[in-house]
């Protein structure tokens, strides 16, 4: 009913001396907070002149900072509404319906095909998928509609029907689908240029009080919509958000909501656009009677927006919804009018008809602007497509893209297939690097885009997380030390926090002890023996663009250090690895968007072919992830086709530190922790053991050590998976994290003794082998480290790119003969290993 809704909370009027100070500070370009933002939207009159004119300035300026002064952008589109079932209730929306009232719960894809048609005859290059939320988990129809046609999800059904409208019309998908994982995006993001998802706001109260907008609609929580936001960032899809006003929030909340997708937009620079949409009422919705968003009130908004956001967003206005406030807008500092369609209505207000394109172009003369028409993705996305747009689209995106990034009005949209590039892969780049990093160094201490490609640094630095170091007493590490000797798996239980955590930070006689107790324990699990696999470390690629803060292996395809290797080159090293005695290959690469899906079996098929013998070790849970959604196939099916074609293990790396907190400031786009998860514990059961690791040592503190150590027990104790634990210390030197003044120098040699030895007692029984790295640690410190808990020192490697393109000194390749000699001054006999750790009889010399 109306008389429920919740009212707005009434707001103090800014005092006339606040709204001078802050119109000031705006004039003069100065950073504005949140109160200060509220103060703004509150402008009438002359203060509201005032605070326009601020506000085209910077318009102005963010166009010159775009390359087209003076243009306004408009997007040539399609308006296809898949399905209007969803699984929220949102007071206001009358684009959503229930199975009853429909003729059909979804678009089949031929109508789909049909609308995409008509709209490449009248010029469109944009179809705009918009739908509601995971109607399937609320309407048992769906789910069997779905099920029909053998769709897992409303989303496998959207990214179908993109690849139909790519394929069979060349029209560029934009898809609304609502509130996606950072694996649906992944999986989405090879069919579309571009996505989208309103914030709307981020006044909890309008969600959680019955009455609000959103009341009783869980994809409407403020929380799950900004994870959104964050995590397209961290995927890296050109993307569009924006508010919704009118709706009950106050304007303090309005200014929290543009600050909070400022901060993304800062953070990811994968914001390509902010919308600003004034509420209108509607007939058969439970806000039927509320009133009409005000337009002076839309015309503040879009000022304060245009004000917050940095050069490189654009701020739009629907102009179906700004009554006769075209110019006002312009005014205001819009700088784009959307989405406008000359075949389709507007399905989400279908009482505003669009406004024809002749008539939109006279409203942006008449501002002394010029109109152009552009594509779904921004012009710097499509000028940058190799980072920001799967590389199967980006035929279609330059087929209908002119010079400057934005549209050619007179292209025409043509299908063509969606599909990698033909032809095999060859070698390209610095592929001696392998060899050449430790005679001729990295050309630059930095790749090329440094400033940009791993988001804002200032922004980055409020985010590390703050160290808790609670005052540890005697007893506590007595304690710590009894339970070690007793029960040390038992170290990893809540209770026992204060006694783990009295030893992960233990110094001094507690340390020594704390290291002879674990070497105990080493020699009764697994022997004297210091063990190691003779292996080779085959990078087939270090081109990435997903900006892992910490890694300095990474480069742009056009870098001077950037190298990937062709199928046949990869075999090779594997047949020289055999030569020289190696039973492993250990390969890893850089999510290089240029390697189609086929690349990673075909490799390892070459390798089984030309070393039917050899060991494959190969492709982190990052990888996995990111090409099984790539090929649009589960991580099971991935693996198993990888599992099939000889893969025989996986490197558990890519963990860092299992905690999201610490893992969104050392990386801006790599899997979440619990999608780590996923991926290692679906390897163990279809019978891929894998590694396990832990990177230590730049923001995380003693108590990540621990909740990390927790989780991989877990793993371990569900899977039995795991074949041994590897500390991995932060190499420093060139890592952008540490270059930037985020992250400290790397681990101290307390932190190495004290990690490594925790893990041999808190892992017993569930992990039995402990590495640690000559390539982090050298020989002094590696042997101090086999004395303290630790079993086995890796590989031979015979190449090592990563560690010491991040500026490890200590090598990059081991004989055999000098890995015996590390044992020898740790005073323990070596041993080859196979890489499960079975027993390999050394061949005499």
């Amino acid at each position: 009913m109306v008389d429920d809704l919740l009212t707005t909370p009434t707001e103090p009027h800014p005092s006339s001396s606040a709204m001078r100070r802050v119109l000031k500070r705006a004039n003069d370009g100065v950073a504005l907070d949140v109160a200060e933002s509220a103060v703004l939207l509150h402008a009438r009159g002359e203060d509201l002149e005032t605070l326009l004119a601020a506000a085209a300035r910077v318009r102005d300026a963010h166009l010159a900072d775009q390359g087209r002064s003076g243009v306004v952008t408009y997007s040539r589109k399609v308006f296809i509404p898949l399905t209007r079932l969803c699984r929220d209730r949102c007071h206001y929306c009358t684009f959503v319906d229930v199975p009853g009232n429909l003729d059909a719960l979804y678009l089949e894809r031929d109508e789909v095909l049909e609308i995409a048609r008509a709209g490449a005859e009248q010029g469109c290059q944009e179809a705009l998928f918009t739908l509601g939320d995971r109607p399937e988990e609320r309407w048992p129809q769906a789910r069997q509609w779905l099920d029909e046609r053998g769709y897992a999800s409303t989303l496998d059904y959207v990214r179908s029907c993109a690849i139909a409208v790519l394929e069979e019309t060349g029209l560029l998908p934009h898809l609304n689908p609502g509130v996606m994982s950072w694996e649906e995006l992944q999986r989405l993001k090879p069919v579309a240029p571009s996505m989208g998802m309103m914030l709307e706001t981020t006044a909890r109260r309008l969600f959680e009080e019955k009455g609000g907008p959103h009341f009783a609609s869980p994809d409407k929580d403020p929380d799950v919509r900004l994870r959104v936001l964050d995590d397209a960032g961290r995927v890296g899809v050109p993307f569009t958000s924006g508010v919704l006003l009118g709706i009950g929030e106050t304007r303090g909340e309005r200014a929290e909501s543009l600050h909070a997708i400022r901060q993304r937009a800062r953070q990811y620079r994968n914001i390509q656009e902010v919308i600003v949409q004034n509420f209108r009422a509607k007939p058969d919705t439970a806000m039927r009677a509320a009133p009409d968003a005000d337009l002076e009130d839309l015309a503040a908004t879009v000022a304060v927006a245009r004000l917050l956001l940095p050069p490189g967003v654009s701020v739009q206005a629907p102009p179906n919804l700004a009554g006769d406030e075209h110019a006002r807008l312009l005014a205001a500092g819009i700088d784009d009018w959307g989405g406008v369609s000359p075949v389709t209505p507007d399905h989400v207000n279908p009482e505003r008809p669009w406004p024809g394109i002749d008539e939109l172009a006279s409203w942006t003369e008449q501002a002394g602007f010029e109109l152009r028409q552009r594509l779904t993705a921004y012009p710097k996305y499509v000028r940058n497509a190799e980072k920001w747009i799967d590389i199967r689209l980006h035929d279609h995106v330059a087929a209908l893209a002119g010079s400057d990034g934005l549209a050619d009005a007179d292209a025409a949209a043509i299908g063509r297939p969606w599909q990698e590039p033909d032809g095999g892969l060859d070698t390209t780049g610095r592929a001696d690097l392998h060899a050449a990093i430790d005679t001729e160094g990295r050309t630059s201490d930095r790749r090329g885009d440094f400033d940009s490609v791993y988001g804002d640094w200032d922004m980055l630095a409020g985010q590390v997380p703050a160290a808790t170091v609670p005052e540890r007493l005697d007893s506590e590490a007595r304690d710590g030390l009894r339970l070690a000797a007793d029960d040390p798996a038992a170290l990893l239980s809540e209770a026992n926090a204060g006694a783990a955590m009295a030893l992960l930070t233990a110094e001094g006689d507690a340390l020594e002890t704390l290291t002879r107790q674990a070497d105990q324990l080493r020699a009764d699990v697994v022997g004297e023996d210091i063990t190691y696999v003779v292996n080779r470390n085959i990078n087939f690629s270090n081109v990435c663009y997903v900006g892992c803060r910490f890694c300095a292996f990474a480069q742009r395809e056009r870098d001077a250090d950037a190298f990937r290797l062709s199928v046949d080159d990869v075999a090779a090293r594997a047949v020289e690895a055999s030569e020289a005695g190696a039973t492993e290959v250990c390969m890893q690469g850089g999510i290089d968007p240029k390697l189609p899906v086929s690349y990673y079996a075909d490799i390892v098929r070459a390798i089984k072919k030309a070393v039917p013998d050899m060991h494959v070790h190969a492709f982190s849970p990052m990888e996995i992830v990111s090409v099984a959604s790539k090929a649009g196939v589960s991580v099971t099916e991935w693996l198993t086709e990888l599992r099939d074609a000889g893969l025989g293990s996986i490197p558990g790396t890519a963990a860092e530190i299992l905690d999201d907190d610490v893992r969104w400031v050392l990386t801006k786009g790599k899997l979440p922790a619990a999608t780590w998860i996923d991926v290692v514990t679906t390897a163990h059961r279809l019978g891929l053991p894998s590694s396990s690791t832990m990177m230590y040592g730049h923001v995380d503190h003693p108590e990540h050590w621990l909740g990390h150590l927790r989780v991989l027990a877990r793993i371990a104790a569900d899977t039995g998976g795991f074949t041994e634990f590897v500390g991995l210390p932060f190499v420093h030197h060139n890592a952008p994290v540490y270059l930037a003044g985020i992250a400290r120098p790397g681990p101290t040699a307390r932190d190495n003794r004290a990690i490594h030895a925790f893990a041999r007692l808190a892992l017993h029984g569930l992990i039995d082998n402990v590495q640690c790295s000559w390539v982090k640690l050298g020989d002094e410190h590696t042997a101090q480290v086999l004395r303290g808990g630790a079993n086995d020192i890796g590989g031979t490697l015979m190449e090592e790119t990563i560690s010491r393109m991040a500026g490890s000194e200590h090598g990059s390749s081991r004989t055999t003969e000098e890995l015996d000699q590390l044992a020898a001054l740790a005073g323990r006999p070596p041993r080859q290993r196979s890489t499960t750790y079975g027993h390999i009889l050394r061949a005499p010399a």
